[in-house]
């Protein structure tokens, strides 16, 4: 009998899982009034910017994957910004910095996650703009109970406020430090929201859109933001640094509609994003494991945790070594997912677990691992959110999933922004990102800081199709985990046969054997991290095999989301991840 926390919720009409109730209700109000599942996912993605603001916000960024069954073609919807104009290794260097701060606004690179959810609207969905942010404006303005992971990162935080970012401080602690639970309002960002649908105006959904995207990147908000970076802010370096963004790189963005890279593995076909993400270390690992059969091994023993684990060292020291935005370095992505390549790789796993970082040469030429400075971080000017996941629930991310009766499907994966992670726009009531912090200053790395580059993100929503027809959508917070977990979730549901709620409620593993892509980029070689089990067993044997075991607490590792489509019978299912106790799904 599978073990389930709460049961897997199906129905006919639309389903919809997020990494918050409140956005997953509002997504599937949407749906009861008539949207589709792309406007369901933009009102839920707006929402989760205002109910989970210290995992996400207006000022970060999202990838998007999605089926329209009226396009019949899996596209993604990049929404990570670019660094700004004047990020070159020069300009960092000369600002006495040896790697990019994790925190602060010279890390900000072009808020993305607008456009995307726009775009998403304008080109898939039904509604109008002022009706997808409804729900976020009442939240945001009337106010919404405040997590007790929010609430602790706030406290956490309130001497940077008080004494360093005073516009934060303004919108967090107007009075006092806010508890769990409290009603918490942000009159700024409810303005925000509410201007960007007065400068919308009206005269059909698309100009609507258009005229909301120029309001953002080309009129006040790009204005306020170019004043918001003139002046130095504290940064986790422990000195105050002025940004690097500009209103002109705001006024040239324009979220990319992108091919996804497809990987089959058996009767199934996986989507994911392109290199500029960490997308395709999930489909390396599908390649490295088709040659192995992971279905001859028992779920969660010895043999399939090692396995699995000793697959994603290879697939993530890959990463580190090749992947950079394809619009500026040339990725070798196709020989790095061939079976060639992964039949190469596989040889290299072996009985005991190794402690090496092995990226793999490719094309005959030598894989490159980026050069790093030593990086300074002050602890008081720095929370360690965003840093490899320890065991703790707290993710610096979000995710939502929906698929209606139409057969659209939609996965989405939100970050940045965080409220610990820059100081608050005067005025506009969010902070902007920090994902420049995964750029490295070695100018011969591919993911090298350049002007109007993206960063190589985490963020890695997926796509899978079975036989042919996309049915099945997925993601989780994480930063690095994210594309262990998933895979883990994956396995477990279409090789090991656990249902959706049965497969992300089964203990979790991740490994953080490589380099953190966020700063200081710590590694810890040959650390596993495995949720406690009961047969202790299994974890005498791998650490037997070499691993350095760390037993985390039950329900402590992932956030998964899922949405799922039976192609045979036509039925719609929803999964969330009982961990953190806010994921919801729902559906009917």
């Amino acid at each position: 009998m599978q073990f389930r926390t709460r049961p897997l919720v199906q129905g006919t009409f639309g389903v919809v899982s997020s990494t918050h109730w409140l956005a997953t209700q509002c997504a599937m109000s949407v749906l009861e009034r008539g949207g589709n599942a792309f406007d369901a996912a933009v009102a839920a993605g707006f929402v989760l910017q205002v109910v989970e603001p210290h995992l996400n916000g207006l000022g970060g960024e999202v990838p998007i994957i999605l089926w329209d069954s009226t396009v019949r073609e899996i596209e993604v919807i990049c929404g990570q910004g670019p660094a700004p104009q004047a990020a070159t290794i020069e300009q960092i260097r000369s600002m006495g910095l040896e790697d990019i701060p994790g925190s602060g606004p010279i890390a900000a690179c072009v808020p993305g996650c607008l456009g995307a959810w726009l775009t998403l609207l304008r080109d898939h969905g039904s509604w109008h703009l002022r009706d997808v942010l409804e729900f976020a404006v009442g939240y945001a303005g009337a106010g919404h109970p405040l997590l007790p992971r929010a609430a602790q990162m706030i406290a956490t935080v309130e001497p940077l406020f008080r004494d360093h970012w005073t516009t934060s401080a303004a919108v967090y602690l107007a009075d006092g430090v806010p508890r769990p639970g409290m009603a918490l309002r942000n009159a700024d960002l409810a303005a925000t929201y509410r201007r960007l649908v007065e400068e919308a105006g009206t005269g059909g959904r698309e100009i609507e859109i258009e005229r909301a995207l120029r309001a953002f990147y080309s009129g006040f908000v790009a204005e306020a933001v170019e004043r918001h970076c003139a002046a130095p802010a504290m940064d986790s370096s422990g000195k105050a640094h002025p940004g690097l963004l500009r209103a002109s790189d705001l006024d040239t963005y324009r979220a990319a509609r992108e091919s996804a890279l497809t990987v089959d593995f058996g009767p199934w076909a996986v989507a994911k994003c392109g290199p500029w993400s960490q997308g395709p270390v999930f489909l390396q690992q599908l390649r490295l494991l088709e040659g192995i059969d992971p279905a001859q091994v028992t779920f969660l023993s010895a043999d399939h945790i090692h396995l699995v684990t000793e697959c994603a060292k290879l697939a993530f020291a890959d990463r580190e070594a090749w992947y950079g935005d394809p619009d500026f370095v040339t990725v070798p992505i196709g020989e790095l997912l061939s079976r060639d390549y992964a039949r190469r790789r596989r040889a290299l796993v072996g009985e005991s677990a190794s402690l090496d970082l092995r990226p793999g040469q490719v094309g005959g030429k030598a894989p490159r691992l980026p050069a790093r400075g030593r990086q300074a971080v002050h602890a008081e000017h720095w929370t360690g959110t965003g840093a490899q996941a320890s065991g703790d629930t707290e993710r610096d991310t979000v995710h939502v999933s929906v698929a209606d009766r139409h057969g659209n499907i939609v996965a989405c994966t939100p970050s940045g922004g965080w409220l610990q992670s820059s100081p608050v726009i005067e005025g506009l009531g969010f902070c902007l990102g920090t994902r420049a912090q995964m750029f490295n200053l070695d100018p011969h790395h591919p993911n090298r800081v350049e002007a109007g580059k993206r960063p190589r993100t985490t963020l890695s929503p997926s796509l899978a199709s079975r036989d042919g027809v996309p049915c099945l959508a997925f993601g989780t917070p994480g930063g690095d985990q994210q594309d262990q977990w998933t895979l883990e979730f994956f396995l477990a549901h279409v090789v090991f046969g656990l249902d959706m709620q049965a497969a992300m409620d089964a203990p979790m593993f991740h490994t953080e054997h490589f380099p953190s892509s966020f700063a200081p980029h710590d590694a810890h070689p040959g650390r596993l991290l495995v949720e406690h089990m009961d047969d202790e067993e299994v974890l005498r044997e791998l650490d037997r095999r070499g691993h350095e075991v760390v037993v985390s607490d039950r329900w402590s590792l992932g956030r998964m989301c899922a949405v799922a489509r039976d192609i045979d019978s036509g039925l719609l299912s929803a999964a969330a991840n009982p961990r953190g106790a806010q994921a919801y799904a729902a559906g009917r």
